[in-house]
C-alpha cells in the first residue's frame, strides 16, 4: 500500500501540554536515568539494550531476595534469552509487601459491582489478608512449585487475590475465558497438564443467573490430571461439590489464615501460562515469567500509558484474556486502584460503562474499537450525559481503529482534551510492540511509535526494512524481556516466529509508518488483501464503511475470484434504520471503490445483526472467511456468540 492510499486521518488532534509532559512517568525515567531526551533514550535503547534493562529494572522498585548477576544472557542465541540471572525473587513481593511498607495498606485496590447491583471494596490490607487466605488452601490441598492450576473466573475481587496467591506459592496460574464450555476449558487444562483449579458457582450476565460450576465439572470428566477444585461461591450460597475433589474455600480456611511467606524462585520461573487462540488444532499456551510478567506491565502500563498511583483503572474484560491479569498486576505494581465490574458494560442500560466512570472517577479508561462499535449503537451522545471529566487518559488494544469510532471515542468520552492512547502487541509479548506516548501530539488510530527496547521494525518479505507508507510485517529484532519463554509443550510452534524472517520475531500484524513518522496497524497478516496488485489491511476498508455512516459494523475478508484470483467480500451490520439493503449494499459498494479503486468492489455483501467476536470483542475474521468458501473453522472456543456464525453461514 503507497501513501497516498493511506485513508488514515492526515492531522494531530491532540497535544499534551508542558504541564502533562513535565508530571509523565517516562521524563520521571528520563531525569532517573540520566538520560537528556526520549530520542536520546530511543538511540541510546538499540545501541545498548543491557543498559536499559537493568535501568528499568531499578527505577521500577521491583523486588528481588537476591540480585543479579547479569541482566541479559544471549549466548543461546536471541531466541532464548535468558534474564536476571543469579537473581531470586518472587513478583508479589512488589504487589503485597511493598504496598504494605510503603504505606498504603488502608488504601483501596480494588472496588467491584456485580451485574445485579452488589457493591465490594478491597483495601491493599484486604488483598493481602485475602491471598493468604487461598494461598493457605491450595497449600492444604497440596499445591505448590511448578503446579499448573486453572482459574475459571469472571472478573471479581476473589479473582485477583488468586493469581497473586497461585505465583506466591510458585505455582502457574493458567486463565480460562469466564464463557468457556466444557470442551475449550478440557484443551487447555490437559495441554497444561494441570493439577487444580480455582473456580465459582457461577456469575451473572445479561441478566442471566449463568452456573459455572457445572461446566466445570463436564470438562474435568476429560481431565485425569486435576484431583482439586477450590470453589469459591459467588452467590453466597453452598455449591455442589463433588466428594474428595471440590473444596470450598470458607470449608478450608475459616476466617484469617496465617501470614503467607513469598515462595523464593529462580527470577525466570515460569508464573502464568496464557493460551492464544489457535486459528486450526489447539491453542498456543504462552509462558510469562516472575520477571518477565511484572517488568513488561511495569514498562506498558506505567511508562508508555503513564499508570500512576492516583489512577483508578476500569478495562471490562475477562480473566481469560491477558488484560484481565495484567489490569491486577499493573494496579497493585504502581499502587493504584482498579474498578472491576461484573457483566456487560451495556447491560443493564447501555449507559452502564459510563455510569461506572462517573460513579467511580475513573482516571483510566481502558475500551476497544469494537465495544466503542457496540456503544454507538446505542446512541452517540449517550456518554456527553454523564460526567466523565475524571477520565484523564482512554487506552485501547486488540484491533485497529477506524476513525469513525475514534473519533467518538476521543470527541464524546475524552471530551477532547484526554487522548485515546493506542497499544499493540500480543499475548506472546507479554504486552505491546507499539504505543501511543504522553511526550507527543497524537494523531487518530496512531502510534506514536516503538515500545523501548523491543527493537521494532516494518519489514519486508525478504527482511528489509520498508518505505515510509509502505504495509510491511511487524517484528522484533532486539530481546524483550516479555516474550514469552516458548510454547507450553510445542517449540516448533514457537519457532514458527522466528523462521519466517530469520533472525527475527514475525509478529504476524501488518504495520506502516507515515511521512510524519506516526505508525499505524493494519490487522494480522494472514487476513490481508490482495487485490488488483495492492496488499490491503481489511481494516482499512472497514473505516471507509465505518465512515458513511451507515453501518454500524463492519468486517472485511478476501474470497478466492476466478479471474483476478481473490476479491473482496464484506460483512456489515446495518443501522437500525436502514430498510432498503439492496440500495445500501451499492452504496457502500461506491464508497469503497471511491476510497481504494475498482478492483475493490466487493463480490459480495453479506446483512447481518452482529459479527461473530471473540470474548475480548475482536471481529473473527477468518470465520466469515469459512462461511464463504466452506474453509474449515478451526478453534471455536474464544467465539463469544456463536449465533452470529450460523447466521453467516445461513446467510451463504
Amino acid at each position: 500500500m503507497s501513501a497516498e492510499d493511506q485513508p488514515r486521518h492526515a492531522d494531530y488532534v491532540w497535544f499534551p501540554d508542558e504541564d502533562i509532559k513535565r508530571n509523565s512517568n517516562w521524563v520521571k525515567f528520563l531525569r532517573a536515568s540520566n538520560t537528556g531526551s526520549y530520542e536520546d533514550l530511543a538511540k541510546r535503547v538499540d545501541a545498548d539494550p543491557d543498559w536499559f534493562w537493568d535501568a528499568l529494572i531499578r527505577h521500577s522498585g521491583f523486588r528481588f531476595m537476591k540480585p543479579y548477576s547479569q541482566v541479559l544472557d544471549l549466548s543461546d542465541g536471541l531466541p532464548f534469552a535468558k534474564w536476571c540471572i543469579g537473581a531470586t525473587t518472587n513478583y508479589t513481593l512488589s504487589c503485597l509487601e511493598r504496598n504494605i511498607e510503603e504505606g498504603r495498606g488502608a488504601k483501596t485496590f480494588l472496588v467491584w459491582q456485580g451485574e445485579d447491583g452488589q457493591e465490594r471494596t478491597w483495601t491493599y490490607d484486604d488483598l493481602v489478608r485475602e491471598t493468604d487466605r487461598i494461598v493457605a488452601a491450595l497449600k492444604t490441598l497440596g499445591i505448590g512449585r511448578g503446579d499448573v492450576v486453572g482459574l475459571y473466573m469472571p472478573l471479581m475481587p476473589e479473582a485477583a487475590s488468586a493469581v497473586l496467591a497461585v505465583a506466591r506459592i510458585g505455582a502457574i496460574i493458567m486463565p480460562l475465558f469466564s464463557g468457556f464450555g466444557a470442551d475449550a476449558i478440557s484443551t487447555r487444562l490437559n495441554d497444561g497438564d494441570a493439577k487444580a483449579v480455582i473456580t465459582v458457582d457461577g456469575c451473572y450476565r445479561r441478566g442471566r443467573r449463568i452456573a459455572m460450576k457445572p461446566i466445570m465439572d463436564e470438562a474435568l470428566t476429560k481431565v485425569p490430571t486435576v484431583k482439586s477444585v477450590l470453589v469459591i461461591s459467588r452467590f453466597g450460597e453452598t455449591p455442589e461439590l463433588v466428594t474428595g475433589r471440590d473444596h470450598a474455600l470458607d470449608d478450608l480456611v475459616e476466617g484469617e489464615a496465617p501470614l503467607s511467606v513469598a515462595e523464593e524462585l529462580p527470577a525466570d520461573t515460569p508464573c502464568m501460562l496464557v493460551y492464544t487462540s489457535g486459528t486450526t488444532g489447539k491453542p498456543k499456551g504462552t509462558v510469562h515469567t516472575h520477571i518477565s510478567l511484572p517488568i513488561k506491565i511495569f514498562e506498558d502500563f506505567q511508562l508508555c500509558l503513564d499508570l500512576k498511583e492516583s489512577d483508578r483503572m476500569v478495562w471490562m474484560t475477562d480473566m481469560g484474556w491477558l488484560i484481565g491479569p495484567m489490569q491486577i498486576i499493573s494496579c497493585a505494581l504502581a499502587g493504584a486502584t482498579v474498578v472491576m465490574a461484573e457483566g456487560a458494560p451495556d447491560y443493564p442500560g447501555p449507559d452502564r460503562l459510563w455510569k461506572l466512570v462517573e460513579k467511580y472517577n475513573i482516571t483510566f479508561l481502558g475500551l476497544g474499537p469494537t465495544l466503542a462499535r457496540v456503544l454507538m449503537r446505542h446512541g452517540e451522545d449517550i456518554p456527553t450525559k454523564f460526567d466523565l471529566s475524571t477520565v484523564r487518559m482512554a487506552a485501547s488494544t486488540g484491533e485497529p481503529w477506524d476513525d469513525t469510532s475514534w473519533f467518538w471515542v476521543f470527541e464524546k468520552v475524552c471530551g477532547k482534551r484526554a487522548p485515546l492512547m493506542n497499544y499493540s502487541g500480543g499475548t506472546e509479548m507479554a504486552g505491546g510492540l507499539v504505543v501511543t506516548n504522553f511526550l507527543y501530539p497524537l494523531k487518530p488510530g496512531s502510534f506514536t511509535g516503538p515500545v523501548p527496547g523491543c527493537g521494532t521494525d516494518i519489514l519486508d518479505e525478504n527482511g528489509m526494512p520498508v518505505p515510509v507508507g509502505v504495509m510491511g510485517e511487524l517484528v522484533m529484532t532486539k530481546p524483550c524481556i516479555g516474550l514469552t519463554r516458548g510454547i507450553w509443550k510445542s517449540p516448533e510452534r514457537y519457532m514458527e516466529y522466528w523462521e519466517r524472517i530469520p533472525g527475527v520475531w514475525v509478529h504476524g500484524d501488518w504495520a506502516s509508518r507515515d511521512a510524519d513518522g506516526a505508525w499505524y496497524i493494519h490487522g494480522r497478516s494472514d487476513d490481508t488483501l490482495k487485490i488488483g496488485g495492492k496488499r490491503t489491511g481489511p481494516a482499512e476498508i472497514e473505516s471507509v464503511l465505518m465512515a458513511t455512516g451507515r453501518v454500524a459494523d463492519a468486517a472485511v475478508v478476501g474470497v478466492p475470484h476466478p479471474s483476478s484470483g481473490s476479491a473482496v467480500a464484506i460483512a456489515v451490520v446495518p443501522q437500525a434504520n436502514e430498510k432498503d439493503l439492496a440500495l445500501l449494499a451499492d452504496e457502500l459498494a461506491r464508497a469503497i471503490v471511491a476510497g481504494h479503486g475498482t478492483p475493490f468492489r466487493p463480490a459480495r455483501t453479506l446483512f447481518v445483526s452482529e459479527l461473530p467476536k471473540t470474548r475480548n470483542m475482536k471481529t473473527m475474521r477468518r470465520l466469515i472467511r469459512s462461511a464463504l468458501t466452506g474453509e474449515p473453522a478451526g478453534d471455536l472456543s474464544a467465539l463469544v456468540n456463536p449465533e452470529a456464525f450460523d447466521e453467516l453461514k445461513a446467510k451463504v
